[in-house]
């Protein structure tokens, strides 16, 4: 069991000021929806997170510990599916897996996934977007780190393997606390425990489609 807590995070670019004041917390067995609109920062928060963009302040716990964000990566603390694609495009599906994966295990869960399975013989760069994602979410999910990070993983991907890959975040969760924000509403609350809303670079917890009203997310929103 794992357990992450935020207190905090803060973000400005030049005088605007992205994320004032979110927090919120996650543990193993949970997924966590992130909502908001678009320009809101919930790229630039999951970002912070995994250590790759600076923030003005990051003030958040792993087990009651203390972390940097520039530990997150050296120490495997959280994984993360960027919003656009990131593996190679000339390597064949099956070769990322056995270069990310020297453990039988982890291959397998990989390999013999229903929507995998079917792809491996292609190269990443023949894939289509939605097979891609859902191939990066799969891969990642096979890890060890504890906490997983996902950006817009539903985009692009047909309903089949949209329901395929909700199945598998359920399966994973298990062993994992899940952080994903998507514009496809409807499919991260299906998948999620627990959600959060960003307003106004304020976080607030919300539980149903009529809080993300209440919060005029889905007004005139495309996020």
């Amino acid at each position: 069991m794992a357990l992450l807590q935020l207190y905090n995070a803060q973000k400005s670019f030049g005088k605007r000021e992205i994320l004032k004041r979110v927090s919120f917390s996650v543990e193993t067995g949970e997924v966590l929806g992130i909502f908001g609109r678009n320009g809101c920062g919930k790229s630039t928060l999951l970002k912070m997170l995994f250590g790759t963009m600076s923030s003005d302040l990051l003030d958040f716990e792993i087990d009651g510990k203390k972390v940097n964000a520039s530990q997150v990566i050296p120490k495997q603390l959280m994984g993360y599916v960027p919003q656009h694609p990131f593996l190679p495009k000339s390597l064949k599906v099956r070769d990322v897996i056995l270069t990310c994966y020297q453990d039988e295990k982890q291959q397998d869960t990989v390999f013999y996934n229903s929507g995998v399975a079917k792809l491996t013989h292609k190269r990443v760069g023949e894939l289509s977007l939605g097979e891609l994602k859902y191939f990066e979410v799969i891969l990642l999910g096979a890890s060890t780190h504890p906490f997983l990070l996902f950006d817009e993983p539903f985009s692009m991907v047909d309903p089949m393997m949209k329901e395929n890959m909700k199945t598998f975040f359920l399966e994973i969760k298990k062993e994992k606390g899940i952080m994903l924000t998507d514009h496809y509403y409807d499919d991260v609350l299906q998948t999620t425990s627990k959600n959060i809303v960003i307003k106004d670079g304020i976080s607030h917890h919300i539980r149903t489609e009529s809080d993300l009203k209440k919060f005029e997310y889905l007004s005139n929103s495309r996020c």
